[in-house]
């Protein structure tokens, strides 16, 4: 007699691999990676691969949780504005003196924009921001108020040392502030472009004195 094989149970078949958002995906972390990789390389030379390696994502993730790559864009451009208004915030503390506070400023620049973990990056709305600016009607009015926070921030502090006698009343403000944040401008670009910190520190300190009246030795 043949005896019938027990049948076995069949093995339950292997869950779908999930694809997606990784387990320690951090959104802010890796917005802080995006930002970074942009500025390092720019809008049009950083690629999705670049920004998926750098960020620790893959494009599901990436696209799932800040769009396309102008999305992503505009977000890191926005996260970096909000870091440098912290960073610069000390600097217009109204207990220092004006030369102090031009000081500061510079010093902080010099600070962010050498910084980089593959060199010097300048400034993201300097270096970055502003080659998108020209074609793009969204980004060129963020990148226009970036500008003109700086100057309007300066022309305010100037003002205020006119009405306490730091400056005399004859000195133009809007001038002395558009000096002051081109001279900003300018060590972003120098920056970049790998010129020593000493020489970036006498162009501040020549702006200053230029504001400020010579240093008293």
């Amino acid at each position: 007699m043949v005896q019938k094989k027990k049948r076995t149970a069949a093995a339950p078949p292997a869950a779908p691999k999930k694809r997606g958002r990784p387990r320690a995906f951090e959104p802010d972390a890796a917005l802080e990676k995006a930002m970074n990789t942009f500025r390092d390389g720019g809008f049009a030379a950083t690629s999705l691969d670049d920004l998926s390696q750098a960020m620790g994502i893959n494009r599901p993730s990436l696209y799932g949780t800040f769009g396309d790559k102008r999305d992503l864009f505009l977000k890191a451009y926005e996260r970096y504005r909000a870091e440098m208004a912290e960073r610069f915030a000390p600097a217009f503390d109204p207990a220092l003196t004006l030369r102090q506070m031009l000081e500061k400023i510079y010093a902080i620049a010099l600070d962010v924009y050498l910084a980089g973990e593959n060199g010097p990056r300048g400034c993201f709305t300097v270096m970055t921001a502003t080659s998108e600016a020209m074609a793009d009607a969204e980004i060129r009015p963020l990148v226009q108020r970036a500008l003109g926070s700086t100057q309007r921030a300066l022309a305010r502090r100037f003002q205020a040392a006119v009405e306490s006698g730091e400056l005399p009343s004859t000195v133009n403000v809007q001038v002395l502030a558009q000096i002051g944040a081109a001279t900003v401008e300018a060590l972003a670009i120098r920056s970049r472009a790998r010129v020593p910190r000493a020489d970036l520190e006498a162009i501040a300190a020549g702006t200053i004195d230029l504001i400020c009246g010579p240093k008293a030795r």
